[in-house]
């Protein structure tokens, strides 16, 4: 059975920075595209950042500049660095992974329990 688990968050003053990590269970990582997203209370969930399997990335307008998703291929992770961060990106980041199983099979979706990040003002 996958398992998506996330890791690295915590709290942080505003201005400061955070490392997350999305790994997997019984799925390689580096073979599927990954975004990570997130959700703050009373809010609902939104894209934050993606990465292909062949590398290809994309931000979110709010966290251009301030956000790095990457690979790390030698540990089957996809990481999310995030730098100068605000009170408002605070909520819990869920990292999902697609599995494409081709036409007949099709796609699908897992996803972490979440890892809470904290910007205090």
């Amino acid at each position: 059975q996958v398992q998506v688990m996330e890791s690295g968050g915590g709290v942080v003053q505003a201005g400061g920075s955070l490392r997350l990590t999305c790994a997997a269970s019984e799925l390689l990582v580096s073979r599927n595209d990954v975004t990570w997203h997130r959700q703050a209370p009373g809010q609902e969930r939104e894209l934050v950042a993606g990465v292909t399997k062949d590398g290809i990335t994309n931000y979110a307008d709010s966290v251009k500049g301030r956000f790095t998703i990457s690979r790390d291929n030698a540990k089957d992770t996809v990481d999310l660095q995030m730098n100068n961060l605000k009170p408002e990106d605070t909520g819990v980041y869920y990292c999902s992974i697609e599995e494409n199983m081709g036409p007949r099979l099709g796609v699908f979706d897992y996803w972490g329990q979440g890892t809470q990040v904290t910007v205090s003002s």
